[in-house]
Formats: C-alpha cells, structure tokens, sequence
C-alpha cells in the first residue's frame, strides 16, 4: 500500500509538470479582423493610452526555419519610458521584463493577440508600490485588447 501510494503520488507529480501552463497566466483575445486592421488598430490603442510603441519584432525567419509559411507575425513592445525608469530603479531585476509586449498573429481571416499576465510579476515582486503598477498595466493591456477585438 505505501509503495503504491508513493508510485501514484509520483505519477501525479509527473503528469503536473507535463501539463501546459495555465491560462491564468497569458492575457488572450481573438479579432475577427485581417492581421494589416488588426495591427494598425493595436499600436493605435497602444498609443492611446499614453504608451510608446518601442519596438516591432518580426519573428518569421525563426517560424520559416520550422516551415510555418506567414509573414503575419509581430511582437509589438511598448512602455511608458519615465514609469519604466522609475521601476527598474526601485526593482533593477523588472529590467528582463520590459517593456510590455504583445504577440499579434495571423489565423485565416483573424488576428489572435497574447501577452503575459502582468499580475505574474507580482509573485516575484511583491513591492506593493509595484502592485498598483502591474494592476494597471493589467487593466490596460485587457483594453487594448479589447479595443482591437471590438466588432466595426
């Protein structure tokens, strides 16, 4: 009985660790929007907000080597540069984490966009000065979504 406890309890574990991770953790919306309307549109809401796009990153030489075919693939990156600095400064180990980012892509006749939770950060940075932020950035991030997923 204990041996068998110990082999479920060790099969258990294993299939935990295999398991994808939750979705809690990714911010996820879905544009019934071609990826040129949907692009436009997100670095706009982006802009809206009073961020600064800093960056777009094509992945597609990365995607083609493992032969999926899109040239519709962005991450946007984008930040507000006096937030930032004041961040990092108080919490120099935030620095791997900016900016914030979204991944847009194509599917058909969609546009998916995906973001990592910033609510992730609190669980390594517990500052509670920091918590207000990532809430924020939080909330943000679900508008931008949203306004890139808002039907026409």
């Amino acid at each position: 009985m204990k041996h068998s406890l110990k082999w479920a309890g060790a099969v258990w574990l294993a299939l935990l660790l295999c398991m994808p991770a939750a979705a809690d953790d990714l911010l996820m919306a879905r544009a019934n929007r071609m990826f040129p309307e949907a692009m436009t549109l997100l670095q706009s809401a982006i802009s809206s907000r009073g961020y600064t796009v800093t960056r777009l990153q094509q992945v597609n030489e990365n995607l083609q080597r493992r032969e999926f075919q899109s040239d519709m693939y962005r991450v946007v990156y984008f930040g507000k540069l006096e937030e930032v600095r004041r961040a990092t400064a108080r919490n120099p180990n935030l620095i791997p984490f900016l900016p914030l980012n979204i991944t847009i892509f194509a599917e058909g006749d969609q546009s998916i966009l995906v973001a990592s939770h910033p609510q992730m950060l609190q669980e390594f940075f517990p500052d509670p000065e920091l918590k207000t932020l990532f809430e924020r950035w939080e909330k943000d991030m679900v508008e931008i979504m949203d306004e890139v997923r808002e039907e026409k």
